[in-house]
């Protein structure tokens, strides 16, 4: 990356702080829209910053505590948890990546991804998404990471959390008995945070 580019970087990270602050001063709260909050992560990955990217995101999880992010979001999240060491921390975000959607590490991993038939609550967790993923496990940044996700995605614990939540997500898309369905839900929803302190 020239110097010229990585000013660019910095510049654009520094442009959206400012129209966030703008906003919170403005609105005395976040009306963030046009999703400005989102980009930082992949800049900060872009510059090599790990350091400031997991800064940014310590700030992001204070300002929009409820905010459950996009899938290429949580995914740069999990990145930057891994470039910095904190390799708990990144088990609990890669799962919510892929709770967020299911194809995000198949895509990333280079393997084929496949469409399942399941219940889809959002549509980025279709496979469509994938087709406007930027990260492979070919990229010479990211190869350490792609090893580190390689044996996540095949211990145990993710293996029988991934079977179980698939499971539920496929007997939701044909299950119509009102009961059956919350309950379904509350399950899913217990599993999702299973990777959590």
């Amino acid at each position: 990356m020239t110097p010229k580019q990585t000013l660019r970087l910095i510049k654009k990270i520094a442009d959206i702080k400012q129209a966030l602050a703008a906003e919170k001063r403005k609105y005395g709260g976040y009306d963030d829209s046009r999703g400005l909050r989102y980009l930082p992560t992949r800049y900060f990955l872009q510059l090599g910053d790990y350091k400031g990217g997991l800064a940014y995101t310590c700030w992001f999880a204070k300002a929009f505590p409820d905010d459950v992010g996009f899938p290429d979001f949580l995914f740069e999240w999990t990145v930057l948890l891994v470039k910095v060491g904190k390799f708990a921390e990144a088990e609990q975000k890669a799962w919510q990546t892929f709770c967020a959607n299911t194809y995000v590490f198949d895509k990333f991993l280079g393997h084929q991804v496949q469409p399942l038939d399941k219940y889809e609550w959002s549509n980025y967790a279709k496979p469509l998404f994938t087709d406007y993923f930027i990260y492979s496990h070919e990229q010479t940044d990211l190869v350490e990471f792609s090893e580190w996700l390689e044996k996540f995605v095949a211990s145990e614990l993710f293996k029988s959390s991934q079977s179980y939540y698939l499971t539920i997500y496929q007997r939701l898309l044909t299950e119509s008995d009102h009961e059956t369905r919350s309950y379904l839900l509350k399950e899913a929803a217990l599993l999702e945070n299973r990777f959590s302190a």
